[in-house]
């Protein structure tokens, strides 16, 4: 991933705010749609840009979209820096607080996104 598509991703509110749930873990649309409160649309339009450019990945489970971050060789060290950067920067951002407040009160244990993260089983969200 060159440095320059990882900077044409980070500017953009929402992608940055998807990165930052994506730091928490995989997550379904849905979970996108209920933090951000946007419409899938939107929130699907940016999770395909981001997945164009590998910053982020997705998989089918049943119905359900998850994504996730890359993990392993598939981050670059650039990539890593970023997202680190990112972590470092919106820790005292208010918009980006009451989204991690907003997805810790969803119950991710009964979700697509548990299926992924091994915490559970899938429903319909």
């Amino acid at each position: 991933m060159k440095l320059v598509e990882i900077y044409q991703c980070l500017c953009d509110e929402t992608r940055l705010r998807i990165l930052n749930l994506l730091l928490q873990g995989p997550l379904c649309v849905c979970h996108f749609q209920e933090v951000l409160r946007e419409p899938q649309v939107k929130i699907s339009k940016h999770l395909g840009y981001l997945k164009a450019r590998g910053m982020v990945k997705g998989s089918r489970e049943g119905n359900w979209m998850i994504y996730a971050l890359p993990n392993g060789r598939a981050r670059s060290r650039e990539l890593v820096a970023n997202l680190a950067c990112l972590q470092e920067c919106v820790a005292e951002n208010a918009l980006f607080k009451r989204d991690l407040a907003r997805l810790a009160r969803l119950d991710l244990a009964c979700a697509p996104a548990a299926v992924v993260r091994g915490t559970g089983k899938a429903c319909c969200c």
